[in-house]
């Protein structure tokens, strides 16, 4: 790794102690230690105003003609922020992808800002700085706005493109809350990823073709004096670039917390590059549901019924299964004039030019609907010669030099994040509009369980075929370790991405995840009479897959799509039928609530007193406990049950933190490097054997630069204690009897945590410091449990497993031992976590240097050699391995996390 510069590569300035740079392909901090940052898009929720959500219609329409949604409070109350980012953090997070909205803060009309959303952003992020987090800010949409099927611009810029929205579901769009007719919704009914098609709907090809090059394309749609495309772009720029200087004037933000910005999420192209209107668009790999071809979109749009064909998913891809019949019945997709008196908008305040028409640029006949000039998009207006147009470099490019510019004369360190349009490599980019300052951020996901909703057998390569690698049937993989190697494969195209057109910088992966209602939502308890409630092993392995792609030699950067704290197992993360989030609300309160039966069950039976739930006491006689049936998620609103705690050691509780409510735990609460002496060459982990190993180059270069010593600085890998802990090494576990003694003696006595009216943990508002940990003399070894319980690690392969065995176990007298547990597994710990020293139950191997464990993380120490090139390797694994090996633990049950 090379030395870091004591100045800023950007701005010449000597650099802070917080600074990260970006060189040699990964972030790096001042001491020169690699580091590497993973965490999570925060959030889905913030898509939407407060009140709102992709499939209620009531409110809809008005919220955007109206302008006075309102985002505060988004990604989750002020009051919560403590919760949840003190469970990012301990699930081993350092990274945020802060969603932010246009509509978030422009909703009210043209250059009206919602200070008070400002405001609370600025709140939010002064959290996501009080626990260590760095953040990039994410400027969201999906398919241009919530009103055109996704996400991110206000409402008001879909009039000023000419368009009457309300009529967009009639002439062939797709919006989640009018599917499939306006008069008789059922959102319910959404195909799975259907709305990234409106990407190719009339909507969206015309605001994203005006958007990036209306001066070329629709030159003679005129607003205020200025073009379509320098009007949009102008808004766009000064509302984040207000955002910016905000974030400047609040102090101690930019750079200490917020390290850099995106441009626009997953951007398109619209009808430029289209080789001819009748055909579909060459970027259009999905098709679902009814598909207009663009010029029927055209034609739909101005009220001409139309014949689409239509598509459905299967496992083998897209496949046409006949056409429909769309009819608008006359209604139009176009602004009507009427709203305009004198070309003059009454609500929104603009001038519309009178040279402003539909159809004035030739290419299509709007009364009859006939294309005259079938090429008009294929062509570059930047060359004499005839020359088929390139949209990223022609029309992407100049936007983000605009963008970079503007932004960092807000934040002149920002790092600037690069995500051209989705499968599309970033073009050759100026060392002079960079700055030394980027990181590349593709998205990633497994296209194929999204939209099966299934954990399938076999995959594809389909980063490889859309750029025509190899033919679609070489790339068809079987089995779960060739799908992993197969996605790391893809995955390393990002590298060659931006080392062949940028320059050696990190690589983020902005978007991945899975699915979690798959199977026809059999996690929810949906089927097979809900015995496999709260089983998220398809999911695991299908999250595992895809962040397992970031390990190997990749060694990427990431953050999760995504963390909702609104996620319900009935709607999902409320944008369109999905269901990412790994962490709900709901499977928080299916536990709580699983809790409550079984008390309230014993209660019943005589074996204990009544219980309180609140201030509510509850007779036995009113519980009727049916424990072999699902939980439905309309009868969970129950508080957690103020009871003593049983478990008496600060471990359990933090693990009980960690576990309750997340989805497929083992997989992304996995262990990595966060800062590495030299530069991290391969990393791996195995969720079934319950291991990590790490190798690292070093070189003299990689010694510590004035000011550092090298005895000080060591390499950091988060070990999760969810996975690296053993049972017994958590709890002393109580038998029931015990549990039945102390509810009879301690009556409505309160479990340790704090809580407030609410129920939830008041949170300890002092941070502690992390302490300098002194370098070991020698290796320590693994801490011996002092407990043994076979009944509980009997075929339990992982913590997560043995307490999901210990919730499931509890009917009739099966195991004393999950009784006692399950009788008061406590509410939300005090926060912060204090996680102890020696929680983690592993051994460790390493070719050379030192180590010591502090609470989650290890310390390894190394010498940096004075010539040459070292490397090292470390192997973590946790202790007592099973009786069962673990490909069949891992084949029949996996690691189950309730």
């Amino acid at each position: 790794m090379p030395a870091v510069p004591s100045n800023s590569p950007a701005t010449g300035n000597p650099v802070p102690p917080y600074y990260i740079h970006t060189t040699a392909g990964h972030f790096v901090d001042t001491s020169g230690r690699t580091l590497l940052l993973r965490g999570v898009n925060l959030s889905g929720d913030n898509k939407y105003p407060i009140g709102h959500n992709s499939y209620t219609l009531d409110g809809f329409w008005e919220s955007g003609e109206t302008g006075k949604a309102s985002f505060v409070g988004r990604p989750f109350p002020l009051e919560e922020a403590d919760v949840h980012l003190e469970r990012l953090r301990g699930w081993g997070m350092n990274f945020i992808r802060y969603v932010v909205c246009w509509e978030a803060l422009e909703h009210t009309g043209p250059k009206q800002y919602d200070e008070e959303f400002i405001d609370y952003t600025i709140a939010v992020l002064r959290k996501c700085k009080e626990y260590g987090f760095k953040v990039y800010i994410d400027p969201h949409q999906d398919v241009w706005s919530r009103w055109s099927g996704g996400s991110g611009a206000p409402f008001w810029t879909l009039h000023a493109c000419g368009l009457e929205p309300r009529n967009f579901t009639a002439t062939g769009g797709l919006i989640h809350n009018e599917y499939p007719d306006p008069k008789s919704p059922d959102p319910n009914t959404f195909p799975p990823m259907a709305w990234p098609t409106s990407y190719f709907r009339l909507p969206s090809l015309t605001i994203f073709t005006m958007f990036f090059g209306g001066r070329d394309f629709a030159p003679k749609c005129i607003i205020d004096g200025m073009n379509i495309q320098d009007y949009l772009q102008s808004h766009f720029l000064n509302a984040y670039t207000h955002l910016a200087n905000r974030l400047r004037e609040a102090g101690g933000l930019l750079d200490e917390c917020v390290i850099g910005w995106e441009l626009m999420n997953e951007p398109s192209e619209g009808f430029i590059a289209l080789d001819d209107l009748t055909n579909f668009h060459a970027e259009q790999q999905l098709k679902r549901d009814n598909c207009p071809t663009p010029a029927q979109a055209l034609r739909l749009g101005s009220g001409i019924a139309q014949t689409v064909e239509f598509w459905t998913f299967k496992t083998t891809g897209p496949a046409k299964t006949g056409t429909v019949q769309i009819d608008p019945k006359g209604a139009s997709a176009w602004l009507d004039p009427k709203h305009e008196p004198g070309c003059v908008s009454t609500k929104w305040g603009w001038q519309r030019d009178p040279g402003w028409k539909l159809g004035q640029h030739g290419l299509w006949d709007k009364e009859s609907g006939n294309m005259k000039i079938l090429d008009y998009f294929k062509w570059s207006r930047s060359s004499d010669s005839k020359r088929k147009v390139d949209f990223v470099s022609e029309y992407w490019l100049p936007f983000w030099k605009s963008w970079s510019h503007r932004i960092r004369e807000s934040h002149p360190e920002a790092i600037l994040f690069i995500q051209p349009p989705l499968f599309k490599p970033p073009p050759a980019m100026s060392g002079s509009d960079i700055k030394g300052r980027a990181a590349y951020s593709p998205h990633f996901y497994d296209g194929l369980t999204m939209m099966t909703r299934h954990w399938n057998w076999f995959n594809s390569s389909t980063i490889h075929v859309l750029r025509k690698r190899i033919h679609v049937i070489q790339s068809i993989k079987f089995g779960d370790e060739s799908i992993k190697k197969n996605f790391q494969e893809q995955l390393a195209l990002f590298r060659e991405d931006i080392n062949e057109n940028v320059g050696t910088y990190p690589v983020v992966l902005g978007e991945t995840g899975t699915p979690f209602d798959v199977d026809s939502k059999k996690s929810y308890g949906m089927t097979d009479g809900g015995v496999h409630i709260g089983n998220h092993v398809p999911q695991q392995k299908a999250l595992d897959a895809s962040l397992g792609a970031t390990d190997g030699s990749n060694i990427y950067n990431y953050t999760i799509w995504t963390y909702n704290s609104t996620h319900t197992w009935e709607n999902g993360d409320g944008f369109n039928g999905e269901d990412l989030s790994i962490w709900s609300p709901d499977d928080h309160t299916y536990r709580r609530h699983v809790k409550f039966e079984r008390l309230a069950k014993a209660a019943a039976e005589g074996k204990i007193p009544a219980v309180s739930i609140g201030a509510a006491e509850v007779p036995p006689e009113e519980l009727d406990v049916d424990e072999t049936a699902p939980v439905p998620p309309d009868e969970m609103e129950i508080k957690p049950v103020p009871l003593p705690s049983l478990l008496k050691t600060p471990e359990a509780k933090n693990f009980e933190f960690l576990v309750d409510g997340a989805r497929a735990l083992g997989a992304f609460c996995r262990p990595y490097p966060t800062k590495t002496v030299g530069r991290p060459k391969h990393l791996s982990y195995n969720i079934q054997q319950a291991t990590f190993s790490m190798t690292v180059s070093v070189e003299p270069s990689d010694a510590p630069p004035e000011g550092f010593k090298e005895e000080e600085l060591p390499t950091e890998i988060y070990i999760p204690l969810t996975t690296f802990s053993s049972p017994p090494t958590l709890f002393p576990i109580p038998t029931a009897e015990e549990g039945e003694e102390e509810l009879r003696t301690s009556g409505s006595r309160t479990s340790g945590s704090r809580t407030s009216g609410s129920g939830r943990s008041t949170p300890n508002k002092s941070r502690p410091t992390s302490p300098s940990p002194t370098p070991p003399k020698k290796k320590n070894g693994s801490r011996t449990p002092k407990h043994k319980f076979p009944e509980l690690t009997k075929r339990s392969h992982s913590i997560q497993e043995a307490i999901s065995r210990m919730h499931l176990s509890f009917a009739g007298d099966k195991s004393k031992f999950a009784a006692g547990y399950a009788l008061h597994m406590s509410s939300d710990p005090p926060l912060p976590l204090q996680i102890p020293r020696d929680v983690l139950d592993i051994e460790v191997e390493v070719t050379g240097g030192s180590w010591v464990v502090e609470g989650q993380v290890l310390l390894w120490y190394y010498p940096v050699p004075k010539e040459g090139t070292q490397t090292y390797s470390i192997k973590v694994k946790k202790r007592n391995p099973l009786p069962e090996s673990p490909s069949k633990v891992g084949k029949d049950e996996g690691c189950v996390v309730m």
